[in-house]
C-alpha cells in the first residue's frame, strides 16, 4: 500500500541496534586470505630476498657462518622493511576506503537523516531520489514517477518504472535512480543482496595496471633480465677459472644483487598510496590510484558555474509577475499575482527539496502563504527535469479531486508551452535579459490551463499559462579570481560549461575577471558542428552555455581528440557521462549526486574549487618526487654494478672488492632514501609556473635517463679511481675496499642532496622542510663510522682502519664526482630563468 510520508516513522535506536546485531552491516565481504598468508606470498615474489637466501645458504655450506648469519639478519630486515612499506600503503588505502563510502537517506524516529550506506540495517526506511545509487535491496512503500536503471544487474540500459502497487516493487543495491523519488523498506543488505551474489563470481578479477605502472614494471623486468644475463656470464667466467662451483656462484649473486632495482616498484606503490592519502587530508578524495598520476598533466579544466565558481546559495532576488507586470523583492509586501507565482514555483519543485533553488522556494512559500496546502495534496504524476532547454512539471491532487499542475524551468522551454502574443513574448524576453545581465539565474513558472484527466506522454504537450519569472542570485566565491589566476599561471586552460543562459553566465564571468567570456557557444549550435569543426571550435571557445549531457560529452571528446588532458567538474545526474569520459572527473562532495560521485575519479569533499589548485600541485609534486627517487636509484645502482663487475671481469688485483654483505648494506641505505626522503619532499616553488607535462611522455625519457647514467658513470669513475689510487700506493685489499666503500657512501649522501632538485641549487634545497633528510643521512653516517671504527664490525666487513688522509681523500672524491652537477643546474637556471625541468 502506498503510504503518505507523514505515516512513516522509521526505526528507533533500539530497533536499529537489534537489527544490526541480527543481520550485520551493509557490507559485501569477499573471500580474503589471512594476512600472514598474503604477506608470505608477497615476500616470495621479492627477487632480492631470494638472492639473499641463496647467498646465505652458500655461506653456510662453505663454512662462512658469520656472513651467513649476517645475510640471514639482512633477510629479516629487508622483509620487515617490505612489510612495513606494504602496511603503510595498505593503511593509507584503507583510510581512503572509509571516505569513499557513499551516503544514503533514511527515515528514523520520524526524521530524515543522511548516513553512510554501511550503516543501513534491515527494516530501515530508505529514501532514494533521482541521481542516487541504491544502497541495499528494498521494497517500495511510496513512490512518485519512480524509475531505476538496472543495467548493472541486467545489462538493460532503459529505465524500469516501479511503484508500491506494482508486482515489480523491489529495488536493488548498486542500481541507480533514473527519475522520481521513492521510500522503500530495506529487505537485504551486504552479502544478502542480489549484487553481492553476482559480485561473488567476479571477485578474483584483477585490477588493470596504470600506464605508469606498466612502464615501471617493464623497466624493472628489463633490468632483471640484464641481471640474469650478466649473472650467468660472471658465473661462467669464475667457474671456468677456478672450477669452484659455490664460490663462483656467490660472486655472480653479488653482481645480481647490485643490478636488481627492487626499490623502484616499492617506491611507486608508496608514492601513489601516500599521495592519495595526502590529497584526502586537503579535502580531495581520489577514488582511483591512476588519478594521482594524471593530476599533474591536466591541460584543460571544464568547470560548471553554479556551486563551483559561485557559492551555490541561490537566494531568491527578484520576482516578475506577468499578470500585474510588476517586479518585486521577495521581502516586499507582495500582491496576489506575486504570491500565486511563488505558490506555483513551490509546487513545481520536489516535495522534499534537495536543490538549493527549490529549498529557497519552499522557504519563501512558507513565509508568504496564509494557509499551507502541502499536507493536503499528494503528487500523482511527475515529469522530471528534461528537454532542451530543460523544464519539469508536477501534478498534485487532494482528496476531493482538485488538481494543481505546476511547471518551471528554462525560460525558453516554459515560453514555448504558453500561448502568448509576439508583444507579450518580447516584453517577457526583455525582462529576462534585464535579470540575466545582472547575473541572476532566471526560471520561468507556469500553470496548466486545464485539469488534465489523462497524463500526456511528454510535458511539452501540456497547455500552460505563463505566471512569471523567479530570479535567483548566486554570488561568486570570494577566492575564485585568485583560483583562476593560479590555473592560468600553471598553463591550464579553464572553460566554463553550464546549462545556464549566456547573459547570466557572461555577467558572472565578467564579475570574476574570466578571460574570453565573449567567445561563447550554445549547446544547440555545438550539436550542428562536425567532429572536425568542433575540435577546432573548442580551442578558442571559453564559455559553453545551455549545455546538456550529449553536448558536454562532445566537448570532452573534442578536447581529448586534440590531445588535451581534460579535467571536468560536475554534480548532477546529467554530468555522469562527461565525468566518466574526462581524464579527471571531479564531483562535488556535498551537492554532488551519487551518480556524479560514482562516475568521477576525484571528489572535492567540501565543494571547494580552490582545492583543485592544491590537488594539481600535489599531483605534480608526487610525479616529480617519484621521478627524482627513480633517477636516484638508477644513478647509484650504476657504480655499485660496475664496481662489482669491472675488477672481476678485467681480472684486477682485488677482483672481489665487494661481497653480498657490502651490497646489501648499500641496498639498505638506498631503500629508505628513495622511498622515505623523496616521498616527503615539498613541491618545488616553480612547479605551478610551468606548463603541464605531456601525458604521452614516457616516464623514462632519454634525456633524464642520460642524466642519471652520466651521474652514475661519474660516481663509478671516482670510485674506481680511488681503487686504482689505493692499489698504486701499495694498499692492502682491506684498505682498498675501505676507501672504495667510503667513497661510494659519501657519493650516495651527496647524490641524495644534489638530486633533490634538477634546477635549484643545493643551497636552495637545503632550506626545504624535510626533517627526514637529516635523519636518514645522519643514520647512514653513524653506521658508516661504526663500520670503520668498531673493530669487530671492521673485521667482519673486511675493512681496515685507514688514515685521516685516506678518509678525507675518499670523502672529497665522493663529493667531487657528484657536486659537478650543480654547474649543470646553474647553466639550466641561466638558460631558462622561469622554467625548471618538466614536471
Amino acid at each position: 500500500m502506498d503510504k503518505p510520508i507523514s505515516v512513516i516513522k522509521g526505526l528507533g535506536e533500539e530497533e536499529i541496534i537489534a537489527s544490526r546485531k541480527s543481520f550485520g552491516e551493509n557490507r559485501i565481504d569477499f573471500k580474503k586470505e589471512l594476512w600472514l598468508v598474503t604477506t608470505l606470498k608477497s615476500l616470495l615474489h621479492e627477487p632480492m630476498l631470494i638472492l639473499l637466501l641463496l647467498a646465505s645458504v652458500i655461506y653456510f655450506l662453505t663454512g662462512d657462518t658469520g656472513d651467513g648469519i649476517f645475510l640471514g639478519v639482512a633477510i629479516l630486515v629487508v622483509a620487515s622493511i617490505s612489510i612495513l612499506q606494504d602496511a603503510r600503503s595498505s593503511s593509507a588505502l584503507k583510510k581512503l576506503e572509509i571516505f569513499t563510502q557513499p551516503f544514503c537517506k533514511v527515515i528514523r524516529n520520524s526524521e530524515t537523516l543522511s548516513i553512510h550506506s554501511n550503516d543501513l540495517v534491515i527494516g530501515d526506511f530508505m529514501m532514494v531520489e533521482e541521481g542516487m545509487v541504491i544502497a541495499a535491496d528494498a521494497t517500495i512503500v511510496k513512490s512518485n514517477d519512480f524509475s531505476v536503471n538496472e543495467s548493472i544487474l541486467t545489462g538493460e540500459s532503459l529505465p524500469v518504472y516501479k511503484d508500491a502497487l506494482n508486482k515489480d516493487n523491489i529495488i536493488y543495491k548498486g542500481t541507480t535512480v533514473a527519475s522520481g523519488l521513492a521510500i522503500a523498506t530495506v529487505t537485504a543488505i551486504g552479502n544478502g543482496t542480489k549484487l553481492a551474489k553476482i559480485g561473488k563470481s567476479v571477485e578474483n578479477i584483477k585490477e588493470e595496471k596504470t600506464p605508469l605502472e606498466i612502464q615501471i614494471n617493464a623497466f624493472v623486468k628489463k633490468m632483471a633480465i640484464a641481471g640474469l644475463v650478466v649473472f650467468l656470464i660472471v658465473w661462467a667466467i669464475n667457474y671456468f677459472k677456478t672450477y669452484a662451483l659455490l664460490d663462483s656462484l656467490l660472486k655472480a649473486l653479488t653482481l645480481a644483487m647490485s643490478i636488481l632495482p627492487e626499490e623502484i616498484p616499492v617506491a611507486f606503490t608508496t608514492f601513489m598510496a601516500l599521495g592519495a592519502w595526502r590529497l584526502i587530508k586537503i579535502g580531495v578524495l581520489v577514488k582511483q590510484m591512476k588519478t594521482v598520476e594524471t593530476l599533474g598533466s591536466a591541460t584543460v579544466l571544464c568547470t560548471d558555474k553554479t556551486g563551483t565558481l559561485t557559492k551555490n546559495q541561490m537566494q531568491l532576488a527578484k520576482l516578475y509577475s506577468f499578470a500585474s507586470d510588476t517586479i518585486a523583492n521577495p521581502n516586499d509586501e507582495l500582491d496576489p499575482s506575486a504570491i500565486e507565482l511563488i505558490r506555483f514555483a513551490m509546487w513545481s519543485s520536489e516535495p522534499i527539496p534537495f536543490d538549493p533553488m527549490e529549498t529557497e522556494l519552499h522557504k519563501i512559500y512558507t513565509a508568504t502563504t496564509s494557509s499551507d496546502e502541502r499536507a493536503l495534496f499528494e503528487m500523482i504524476h511527475e515529469y522530471p527535469l528534461g528537454g532542451q532547454p530543460p523544464m519539469m512539471t508536477h501534478i498534485y491532487a487532494n482528496e476531493s479531486g482538485e488538481r494543481i499542475i505546476a511547471a518551471k524551468g528554462a525560460t525558453e522551454a516554459i515560453l514555448a508551452g504558453c500561448k502568448l502574443s509576439a508583444a507579450e513574448t518580447n516584453k517577457i524576453e526583455e525582462q529576462i535579459k534585464s535579470f540575466s545581465q545582472k547575473g541572476y539565474r532566471v526560471l520561468g513558472v507556469a500553470k496548466a490551463t486545464d485539469s488534465i484527466l489523462d497524463f500526456p506522454k511528454t510535458q511539452q504537450e501540456i497547455s500552460l499559462a505563463f505566471l512569471g519569472l523567479v530570479a535567483f542570485y548566486d554570488p561568486p566565491k570570494e577566492n575564485i579570481k585568485s583560483v583562476l589566476s593560479d590555473f592560468e599561471k600553471a598553463g591550464i586552460a579553464v572553460k566554463i560549461v553550464t546549462g545556464d543562459n549566456v547573459a547570466t553566465t557572461t555577467a558572472i564571468a565578467q564579475e570574476i575577471n574570466f578571460k574570453g567570456y565573449d567567445q561563447n557557444l550554445s549547446g544547440d549550435a555545438l550539436m550542428q558542428l562536425s567532429e572536425e569543426q568542433l575540435q577546432e571550435k573548442v580551442k578558442d571557445t571559453q564559455l559553453f552555455y545551455r549545455m546538456f549531457p550529449e553536448a558536454k560529452l562532445r566537448i570532452i571528446n573534442a578536447f581529448k581528440a586534440n590531445g588535451e588532458i581534460v579535467a571536468m567538474t560536475g554534480d548532477g545526474v546529467n554530468d555522469g557521462p562527461a565525468l566518466k569520459a574526462a581524464h579527471i572527473g571531479i564531483a562535488m562532495g556535498k551537492k554532488g549526486t551519487e551518480i556524479a560521485k560514482q562516475a568521477a575519479s576525484l571528489i572535492l569533499v567540501e565543494d571547494d574549487f580552490s582545492k583543485m589548485v592544491e590537488a594539481i600541485s600535489m599531483g605534480r609534486r608526487i610525479y616529480a618526487n617519484l621521478k627524482k627517487a627513480i633517477q636516484y636509484i638508477i644513478s647509484i645502482h650504476i657504480p655499485i654494478i660496475l664496481t662489482v663487475f669491472i675488477p672481476l671481469a678485467l681480472g684486477w688485483v682485488y677482483p672481489n672488492i665487494f661481497s653480498p654483505v657490502h651490497v646489501i648494506f648499500l641496498e639498505l641505505i638506498m631503500g629508505p632514501t628513495c622511498s622515505i626522503i623523496y616521498e616527503n619532499e615539498p613541491i618545488e616553488k616553480n612547479s605551478m609556473l610551468q606548463p603541464p607535462r605531456k601525458f604521452n611522455t614516457s616516464f623514462f625519457n632519454w634525456n633524464e635517463l642520460l642524466t642519471s647514467v652520466i651521474q652514475g658513470i661519474c660516481i663509478t669513475a671516482g670510485v674506481l679511481g680511488i681503487y686504482l689510487y689505493a692499489v698504486a700506493n701499495g694498499a692492502s685489499e682491506a684498505t682498498t675496499r675501505t676507501m672504495v666503500f667510503l667513497t661510494l657512501v659519501t657519493a650516495n649522501i651527496f647524490l641524495t642532496l644534489v638530486n633533490r632538485s634538477f634546477y635549484y641549487s643545493i643551497f636552495t634545497t637545503l632550506l626545504y622542510k624535510n626533517k627526514l633528510v637529516g635523519i636518514i643521512i645522519g643514520i647512514t653516517t653513524l653506521l658508516t663510522v661504526a663500520l670503520l671504527c668498531i673493530k669487530p664490525l671492521t673485521i667482519f666487513f673486511g675493512f681496515s682502519t685507514i688514515s685521516i688522509k685516506q678518509a678525507l681523500f675518499s670523502c672529497i672524491t665522493g663529493f667531487a664526482v657528484v657536486i659537478w652537477f650543480e654547474l649543470v643546474k646553474l647553466y639550466t637556471r641561466k638558460k631558462s630563468p622561469l622554467n625548471a625541468v618538466a614536471i
